[in-house]
């Protein structure tokens, strides 16, 4: 990994105009991951799948786009295989698209299986990539990162209209940006594969004991977003008695305060260096969740729903490039874990969690999350400064 030097008396790019197309890319293939859950309902309504069949499908999305990503980031590494990028999110797109034209339950089942390691293929690759363009701004690692959350925030949005108008083979429609992406990423590293293949790597050694403390944070955070994600408008509707309308702009609120955190905790690194980052996400995370949690009444909580995203995804792209920074001689090994296993495998605390909501209602599966954030400041405090 190498910052490219610009010749005396030029300025260097724009950390967008470096990052605009892989945070493009990165928008595009998370759409088809948060495309999933939007269509699933519809799998139920249309072609009667059971609640069983319908959490199959679910399943057969995280296997594909979680597990495999840290072999995916060793390929990336050893085999220098940044034709990957391109090639995941065309299978990304392709294995989503085709899902609502296929019948039968098993290869419905395979198409969304081949999406997700679509996903699971581009994450390593794409993010080895952008961060040779990158360099060491983490404000440009942080456009890279917040193309995959914007992303998996519009899917409802852009799926919904269409499902309703067309049922589940609406799917078809949403080939064409994984072909476009795809295209393009495929025509940039053809035109810089040799340059990247002459590129020396990074020198250094990799720090293994501080990318494990690093993952640790990285699972409590996923865990603590997936908790919000599915409970926070059951909490609004059942707990605070508020309208679907209200409860819907709750999730639209923390989901957006994510995209922003993103971005922030990108520009705050570069000042204030990554690990005081990630501590001072963690730090604002209990004040965040306790304010939307004690706060009375059904408005009051809306702006801590907002600010518990912006500190959930303050450390999200930093801890993406931290983990870089640890693992200098595997940056496509450590991208693979940070935004495959670190991210999504906290979708594994949701059935816990489902089952405290069972007993105590929403609020007491949100109530329960409270223990993540000492816990990760914990971690947070055990980090070192890979510099």
């Amino acid at each position: 990994m190498t910052i490219t030097q610009q010749p005396h008396g030029t300025r260097a790019p724009s950390a967008w105009r470096r990052m605009r197309l892989w945070a493009l890319a990165h928008a595009i293939d998370d759409l088809y991951q948060g495309l999933v859950p939007s269509v699933v309902p519809y799998f139920v309504l249309d072609r009667h799948y059971g609640y069983i069949a319908a959490s199959g499908l679910t399943l057969a999305a995280t296997l594909g786009s979680s597990i495999p990503q840290p072999l995916f980031g060793v390929i990336a590494d050893r085999r220098n295989a940044g034709w990957m990028a391109g090639a995941g999110v065309g299978l990304a797109g392709l294995g989503l698209s085709v899902a609502g034209l296929l019948p039968g339950y098993g290869a419905v089942w395979c198409a969304i299986l081949a999406s997700g390691l679509g996903v699971a293929m581009f994450h390593p690759a794409a993010g080895k990539a952008a961060r040779q363009d990158a360099g060491d701004s983490a404000t440009a690692m942080s456009l890279f990162a917040a193309g995959g959350s914007v992303g998996f925030f519009l899917a409802p949005a852009l799926a919904t209209p269409a499902l309703i108008a067309l049922g589940v083979p609406a799917t078809g429609l949403f080939l064409p940006p994984a072909a476009l992406i795809c295209f393009a990423l495929l025509r940039k590293h053809r035109r810089e594969a040799a340059a990247r293949a002459a590129a020396p790597q990074q020198a250094g050694r990799d720090r293994w004991g501080a990318f494990t403390t690093l993952i640790g944070i990285e699972v409590l955070r996923s865990a603590a977003f997936f908790g919000l994600n599915t409970f926070i408008e059951l909490y609004w509707i059942r707990h605070l008695h508020a309208s679907r309308a209200l409860a819907g702009a709750a999730l639209t609120c923390f989901l957006a305060g994510g995209v922003a955190g993103t971005l922030l905790g990108g520009r705050i690194a570069d000042r204030a260096g990554a690990v005081r980052t990630v501590q001072f996400g963690t730090a604002l995370m209990l004040p965040a969740m306790a304010g939307l949690l004690f706060l009375p009444g059904t408005l009051a909580p809306l702006p801590f729903a907002l600010a518990t995203g912006l500190a959930l995804n303050i450390p999200f792209a930093v801890l993406i490039k931290l983990g870089q920074d640890y693992l200098p001689t595997r940056p496509g090994t450590a991208a693979g874990v940070t935004l495959g296993l670190g991210v999504s495998i906290g979708g594994l605390a949701a059935p816990v969690l489902g089952v405290i909501a069972t007993a105590h209602g929403p609020r007491g599966a949100l109530l329960a999350l409270l223990v993540i954030p000492p816990v990760a400041l914990l971690c947070g405090a055990l980090l070192k400064d890979p510099r």
